[in-house]
């Protein structure tokens, strides 16, 4: 009889990975909690029970001979499916691979919207060699030593070096979406960014990057703002005062709106579900949130120099055209 996935945890719940660090010293990387095939077999499953568990949906596969259990909540998340991917892709290369990219970024645990995350991203400090494949993406480049920190682990690059690489080859909603979260995460500064963007010098995207980074806003909360930020930008809109807090007269908080444009009186609100389910409290149902929301907007429109709340949710940044309307317009000069 097959044994049970579910009873077949890792044989242990940290594997030692040898690697290289930037000076070429030996640093141990951690591969966690992933069923490996060697071990399965080792725990007296055959090579046809590994198939059928895989046929039948028991275990589910991250790359060829690394599995989760199907009830892994890893494998339902995708940013944490991705992390247990890189941690089994890492497994298999050899010494002086560094975590970078994307795949960097969701190690740093940095929002990654509109990225597909199947292909596992590392670096190498060389001049060339650099890979491109369906499940690994390889690139050959410079690597100082304070660009390789340890995350769970495995070598990664920084966060700053992170943010520009990623600034440098993904789409520029992308990339500020992820600069806009270091900022407000604050795991990286202003100053970090644009040291990292200099010693990008010439290579591929660095002039992209550094119109991401002056782009860039640490008081953005989410990947929505920062997308709608974007869209505002490439249709007109004049640039809105983030994050405002409203009090009353007698100096209680009314409610911090997400964007503000004072001479017009025009409060605009991204409302995203992940930002209702941030605000609950214990015990309370998203329709407390929701309610509690509109009471909150009431008490704003009731505000000297509100004259109206425009809201939008994540369907509608993607063509955010009539929104947009709704909104202040950069004044041309005649």
């Amino acid at each position: 009889m097959m044994p049970a996935v579910h009873n077949l945890k890792p044989l242990s719940t940290a594997r030692p990975i040898a690697a290289s660090d930037a000076s070429g010293s030996a640093t141990v990387g951690l591969v966690t909690d992933l069923l490996l095939r060697p071990d399965l077999l080792r725990r007296g499953m055959s090579e046809d029970d590994v198939r059928r568990a895989l046929r039948t949906g028991e275990i589910a596969p991250l790359r060829p001979g690394a599995y989760l259990d199907a009830t892994d909540p890893r494998w339902r998340d995708a940013d944490e499916r991705h992390r247990a991917l890189t941690e089994a892709t890492y497994a298999q290369l050899a010494p002086g691979a560094v975590v970078s990219h994307v795949s960097a970024a969701v190690r740093h645990r940095l929002p990654v919207w509109g990225v597909p995350l199947g292909t596992v991203h590392i670096s190498r400090d060389r001049r060339s060699g650099g890979r491109a494949g369906r499940r690994l993406r390889s690139y050959a480049t410079s690597l100082a030593s304070d660009e390789i920190v340890l995350v769970d682990g495995l070598p990664t690059t920084s966060v700053a070096r992170t943010v520009v690489d990623v600034a440098r080859s993904t789409p520029f909603e992308t990339a500020v979406a992820i600069a806009d979260a270091a900022l407000h995460t604050e795991v990286v500064d202003a100053h970090e960014l644009a040291a990292a963007v200099l010693a990008a010098g010439g290579r591929r995207g660095a002039g992209r990057a550094r119109s991401v980074i002056a782009f860039a806003d640490a008081r953005a909360d989410g990947p929505g703002e920062s997308r709608a930020r974007v869209r505002m930008d490439v249709l007109g809109v004049a640039h809105p005062v983030l994050q405002h807090r409203f009090d009353d007269a007698r100096g209680r908080h009314v409610g911090t709106v997400d964007f503000w444009w004072p001479r017009e009186g025009i409060i605009g609100e991204f409302d995203g579900m992940e930002k209702y389910g941030r605000s609950l409290r214990p015990g309370e149902k998203l329709g407390d949130a929701v309610m509690r929301e509109k009471r909150r907007e009431d008490a704003l429109r009731a505000q000297p120099g509100v004259r109206t709340v425009v809201r939008w949710t994540w369907d509608e940044i993607a063509d955010f055209d009539a929104v947009a309307a709704r909104l202040p317009q950069v004044t041309r000069a005649s």
